[in-house]
């Protein structure tokens, strides 16, 4: 398959799939956290396929491949978030599967991809 567009990428697709699945996750969090947690998930969340999105107009495959660890770094926040979320009590009920499935998923295909671009990369989970 020929890539046109970073739209054409399966992982950018996923990562809006993960961007879309927090915002609806953090419609159940408590209004308190509007400049909180909400905010710094939706932040990492969205970061993910804007980064992928950027790094494949940069032109280069080292630019693209800086960019793909990037998103992988916002990732990598994200999680850290959703890990918080489950053990604060306001928001420890609500339901985490569809976006850890999600999020998961691009973690790996950031690490493939990462590693495809540099072969030299150690991989990171």
């Amino acid at each position: 398959m020929l890539i046109h567009s970073y739209k054409d990428l399966i992982v950018w697709q996923k990562g809006m799939d993960v961007a879309v699945s927090v915002y609806e996750l953090t419609e159940n969090y408590p209004k308190e956290e509007i400049y909180g947690l909400i905010s710094q998930m939706r932040r990492a969340a969205t970061s993910i396929p804007a980064n992928i999105a950027e790094g494949r107009h940069r032109g280069t495959r080292k630019d693209f491949t800086q960019f793909l660890r990037i998103a992988h770094s916002s990732a990598a926040e994200l999680e850290t978030f959703i890990i918080l979320s489950k053990r604060l009590q306001k928001t420890k009920n609500l339901e985490y599967s569809k976006v850890d499935q999600l999020l998961l998923e691009v973690i790996k295909m950031l690490n493939s991809m990462i590693r495809k671009m540099n072969p030299r990369t150690p991989s990171r989970s």
